[in-house]
């Protein structure tokens, strides 16, 4: 199973790399036809919002283009709610990994959701954690 990191979406979005902006969409594009499902972790989610509305703020877009993205982006991938197992295979591999709280939340979430690679270009992807394989798709 798949599953795509916040920045992967707000690059998708983000018109200062239009490079970037090109490989997010393409990937999406992708993940959404591809045979192998994609899940939306409820934390990218969250964070996804949290961008979209400070941009809403710098009045970079309005709160109808907050929904709409937001509303897309659910409708892409099936969403993926935390468990309280979450928290104990972060606590795991925050210790083993020396990662931060919120990146071994998001690992903790892939471990208990049976996502076997996330897209991302953080955490030194490529790497592999407990068998998640991070892919840089920049």
């Amino acid at each position: 199973m798949n599953a795509v990191d916040t920045n992967v979406l707000i690059y998708r979005l983000d018109r200062h790399d239009l490079i970037k902006q090109a490989k997010a969409r393409a990937l999406v594009r992708r993940l959404t036809s591809d045979p192998t499902p994609t899940v939306l972790l409820w934390q990218v989610l969250g964070e996804l919002v949290r961008q979209l509305r400070y941009w809403q703020d710098k009045g970079q877009i309005n709160r109808q283009g907050v929904l709409r993205y937001a509303s897309a982006v659910r409708k892409s991938f099936p969403l993926l709610m935390p468990t309280p197992n979450v928290l104990d295979h972060a606590l795991d591999l925050s210790a083993r990994f020396s990662l931060s709280h919120w990146d071994s939340v998001l690992l903790g979430a892939c471990k208990e959701g049976g996502v076997t690679t996330l897209y991302t270009e953080d955490m030194g992807a490529p790497v592999n954690f407990d068998g998640i394989q991070l892919v840089n798709p920049f």
